[in-house]
Order: C-alpha cells, then sequence, then structure tokens
C-alpha cells in the first residue's frame, strides 16, 4: 500500500485519459510475479503536503492492514516559501509510527537533489538535502527501509525525468521501482538500476532556450498561478486505487474491457 503525493500517485507515467502507473503500481506489479496473491491500494494524490498525507491518508491506510506501505512525501512542502524540514519529516513520522507499530514494514524515500534548471535551483537543492536529513533520521528511529535516491548520480539524470523536470517519466519510474525492489530484497532484485545512462547528448543553446521556454508555459506559469489562487494540482481529486485488489502483472493480459 502506498500514500503520499503525485511521486506516489505515478505522474507522469501516463496522462489522466489512460491512468498513470508510477513506481509504486511497478513495484506491486513485481511482487504478484512472487505472489499471484498479492493485494495492493495506492492512497497518494497529487499536490498532497506532508501533512495532508497523514491527515487524510494515514487513517484509512491503517485501516487496510497492510504488510507494507510506502510513505513518500515532502516535495510539495519544500517548493513552499516556508521551509521547515524539521516539521516536516515530524509528520512523515507519525505515519512511520502508526505503520510500524500495526505491524506493517515501512518504505519511504530520500529524495535526488533536483533543481537544474529551475528557479532558484541551488536553494532547491540544498532544501532537499536538509529535508533528506531529517527523513534519514526519522526513519532510523523506526526502523524504515529508505530508498537514498541522492546517493546515486543517475537519480538526477534528465533522461529519466519528465517534461515538468519534477516527475519521473516512465523510465525513471521503472528504476525507482527496481531501487525500491532492492532496499526491500525482493527476490531477482539487482543494482542494475544504479547504472549510468552514459553522456548526456550535447543540447544547442537555442535548444536549451525552446526547452526552458517549453517548461515555463506548460509547467512553472501554471504551478504559479495555482500558488497566487491558493489551489491545488489535486484539488478534487481522490485516491486511484482506495481500496487493496489483486495486482494484474505487468505480463498479464489486461481483460477488464473484454
Amino acid at each position: 500500500m502506498a500514500i503520499g503525493d503525485s511521486q506516489s500517485e505515478g505522474l507522469n507515467d501516463g496522462d489522466d485519459l489512460r491512468g498513470y502507473r508510477g513506481w509504486a503500481d511497478r513495484l506491486a506489479e513485481r511482487l504478484a510475479e512472487i505472489n499471484p496473491e498479492v493485494l495492493y491500494a495506492n492512497l497518494a494524490i497529487r499536490g498532497r503536503l506532508a501533512r495532508h498525507v497523514r491527515e487524510e491518508q494515514l487513517a484509512p491506510a491503517l485501516a487496510l492492514q497492510p504488510d507494507l506501505a510506502s510513505v513518500v512525501a515532502g516535495v510539495n512542502d519544500l517548493l513552499r516559501p516556508k521551509f521547515e524540514p524539521t516539521a516536516i519529516a515530524a509528520e512523515l513520522e507519525v505515519a512511520f509510527e502508526a505503520l510500524t507499530a500495526s505491524g506493517a514494514r515501512v518504505l519511504t524515500m530520500a529524495f535526488p537533489t533536483l533543481g537544474a534548471g529551475m528557479p532558484g535551483g541551488r536553494a532547491i537543492m540544498a532544501r532537499i538535502s536538509a529535508l533528506n536529513t531529517e527523513i534519514r533520521a526519522a526513519a532510523a528511529r523506526h526502523g524504515v527501509a529508505v530508498i537514498d535516491l541522492e546517493a546515486y548520480p543517475v537519480a538526477t539524470d534528465p533522461r529519466l525525468w519528465s517534461w515538468d523536470r519534477l516527475h519521473l517519466n516512465a523510465d525513471g519510474h521503472d528504476r525507482l521501482a527496481a531501487a525500491a525492489a532492492t532496499v526491500l530484497e525482493v527476490p531477482g532484485a539487482d543494482l542494475s538500476w544504479q547504472d549510468s545512462l552514459g553522456p548526456l547528448p550535447p543540447v544547442t543553446a537555442l535548444g536549451r532556450v525552446r526547452a526552458d521556454t517549453e517548461w515555463a508555459v506548460r509547467f512553472l506559469g501554471p504551478w504559479l498561478g495555482r500558488r497566487v489562487r491558493g489551489t491545488s494540482s489535486g484539488a478534487g481529486r481522490v485516491a486511484k486505487r482506495p481500496e487493496l485488489t489483486r495486482v494484474r502483472r505487468a505480463d498479464e493480459p489486461d481483460t477488464t474491457s473484454a
């Protein structure tokens, strides 16, 4: 079972029309290959702050009595003007403590130091590192497993990230699922997810300007607009998979539309 924000919901591995897959879904599919009886729920919703995850998702998660739960949030918090890494991690720690006390094995994430190509990129990278320090400490206090993406250079390779520079693409979500499988010592998992993609292809100055302009128009402008209006990208949305249900393996045909 997964709780959290857009990364665990699966943006941008899919779209609103086809639905989103994401690393948590991909991890569940890996587990289903080992045990076809695996049941899976995903309560994560885009735009949620860490306190929203605690307030809105923790109680329903506990009611599902999971054996394994992922708790990943905090990126939306660190993009806000007021940044308090200790307070953010404290919200996550409430979930760590409650879920481990219920008997669940808990998994969380230390984030890659993204920020290149964004306004205030250096400050964002510093905030990510500060938040990661607090998340690691909170996780250690409760025996929570950590996918420590800050430790691996490949995690910031732009080829694993989508056009908005904030969410993984399909390849990135697949690597993150593989990283989670390694941390959880899932049979068959290996360290190939850490492999470099090789040198980045050269980008012309014009190509960089075009990419930055597209990013500003498609992501930065709408994001700033929501901040001014005090709205969230997840307003009105509900969890995509609120109940524990059987997982369709990646190699299994979809018969739901037959």
